[in-house]
């Protein structure tokens, strides 16, 4: 396992496009950042809470107990009103375990369609499917402090029946921003990061902090 240095930040996710969004935040205050790939023998973490905010508490506790430096965890996911809040929690495994983007988008699709006579995408948004929130819960625990930090962030929009943009990652490619006439795909990751539920979440998270 490799050494932890001073002023260090673990993300606790392995996934590219969450730790470039997350460094672009706190890499300018001059931490370290740092994700699960870059160590060894981690223990495995279960995913079983009944929230975002409880997954996000598993994850940040879990990997803080065991490399004694700050982590910061997020859960977020897709919660689309005409699936009763589905895929909820279960947004990167919703297709199965270890499921792709494009198996999550095409199982996404296929559920809507199966609910097009029902679902209702709202006035001016014949091109979508279902009104729908992006949700981040962000969990910071620093366990020499014992202390702290959780906030939320959500972003409102709808689910395309077509995916739009190659930028971003997950369902980016099917959420429609109204305000943008747009998909988060189609944002460029400075546009993104400015708006995102993740960039939600962080603006709450450092408004906590600066307290």
């Amino acid at each position: 396992m490799q050494p932890v240095k001073e002023k260090t930040l673990v993300i606790a996710t392995g996934n590219p496009g969450k730790v470039r969004e997350f460094a672009n935040w706190f890499q300018p205050l001059g931490w370290t950042v740092r994700s699960l790939a870059d160590y060894d023998q981690l223990p495995d973490i279960v995913e079983d809470g009944e929230t975002f905010a409880d997954n996000a508490w598993i994850k940040a506790s879990t990997i803080a107990d065991v490399l004694r430096v700050p982590v910061l965890a997020d859960d977020s996911g897709l919660c689309v009103d005409a699936l009763d809040g589905a895929p909820g929690v279960y947004s990167a495994r919703y297709s199965g375990e270890n499921a792709s983007d494009s198996a999550n988008n095409a199982k996404l699709l296929s559920e809507l369609n199966k609910l097009a006579a029902e679902a209702s995408p709202g006035d001016g948004h014949p091109e979508c499917l279902s009104e729908a929130s992006f949700v981040c819960a962000l969990v910071l625990y620093d366990p020499a402090t014992d202390t702290k930090h959780q906030a939320e962030g959500r972003v409102p929009g709808y689910i395309l029946k077509q995916a739009r943009g190659n930028r971003g990652f997950g369902y980016d490619p099917l959420f429609y921003l109204p305000e943008y006439h747009c998909s988060m795909a189609e944002l460029s990751l400075d546009e993104k990061n400015r708006i995102s539920h993740r960039a939600r979440a962080l603006q709450s998270l450092f408004e906590q902090l600066k307290k």
